[in-house]
């Protein structure tokens, strides 16, 4: 596990390709992450389902109950599939982009 952090945001890189292994790191330490945006960066693991991705919705609920974003990368799965609760972004970039859009929409009161 690889953090990176930068200003409000907070990049969480699994090293491992071990997707359950980084989920259950990430819960454990969540209380270190929750005044920050997060993105986790899964594409390590090029074998990730949908059915894995999915799994990250309850970390995803909690995060975003403290008014902060929470941005899975990952790579090969079917981005139409992905639950509307989910944001899910093929790529680091996308998902900076979607994280200074919703700080937008709080800013507004969105």
């Amino acid at each position: 596990m690889k953090v990176d952090q930068k200003g409000h945001t907070t990049v969480i890189r699994d090293t491992q390709g071990d997707v359950l292994s980084f989920l259950e790191k990430v819960t454990h330490e969540h209380n270190s992450f929750k005044s920050q945006n997060l993105i986790l960066d899964i594409t390590h693991d090029k074998n990730v389902t949908l059915k894995e991705v999915k799994l990250f919705s309850d970390l995803s609920k909690l995060h975003k109950k403290g008014k902060k974003s929470f941005v899975l990368v990952a790579n090969e799965i079917d981005f139409n599939a992905v639950p509307s609760k989910l944001v899910v972004v093929p790529s680091l970039q996308e998902a900076h982009d979607i994280i200074e859009m919703e700080e937008i929409e709080r800013d507004l009161g969105f």
